[in-house]
């Protein structure tokens, strides 16, 4: 079992869940697609593929629970669907996004630019700022061409 599934499998128990078959293929899909920022529909249907009975709904269950229990973060980059990706236990903040208008491919930025900026808002308007996202919209270079 790999270090994240271990991890989520511990945040379940704390919490009082447990990891069943449809959480765990749902997860599998989840760490498989590391970096895609699927939607709902989209892990659904890769987990359809190992798991034929499971439904729709149950897909969208996991996903929310998931969520709310800070093991997925939702992104909404303004595609009319919600994307996902797994957390990470060490971020402190969010990495930020660069989202392609014509092909809607998502490029992660890793480092976080922003940390001086932060410190001159929070010192300038004292406001404890616990997170922040950033997306860039534009053109990628395979769609620039």
């Amino acid at each position: 079992m790999s270090n994240e599934m271990n991890r989520v499998k511990e945040i379940l128990k704390e919490k009082g869940y447990r990891l069943t078959p449809q959480r765990r293929s749902t997860l599998e899909v989840i760490l498989e697609n590391k970096g895609r920022h699927m939607s709902t529909e989209e892990i659904y249907n890769s987990v359809k593929k190992m798991c034929p009975e499971i439904g729709l709904a149950t897909v969208y269950r996991t996903v929310l629970l998931f969520e709310d229990l800070g093991i997925l973060y939702k992104h909404n980059f303004d595609d009319g669907k919600n994307r996902y990706e797994m957390s990470q236990a060490d971020e402190d903040h969010h990495h930020h996004h660069l989202i392609c208008l014509k092909c809607g491919q998502v490029i992660e930025v890793e480092e976080d630019l922003l940390d001086v900026l932060e410190n001159k808002i929070q010192e300038k308007h004292h406001f404890n700022i616990i997170d922040h996202n950033v997306k860039f919209f534009g053109y990628c270079e395979k769609c620039r061409q």
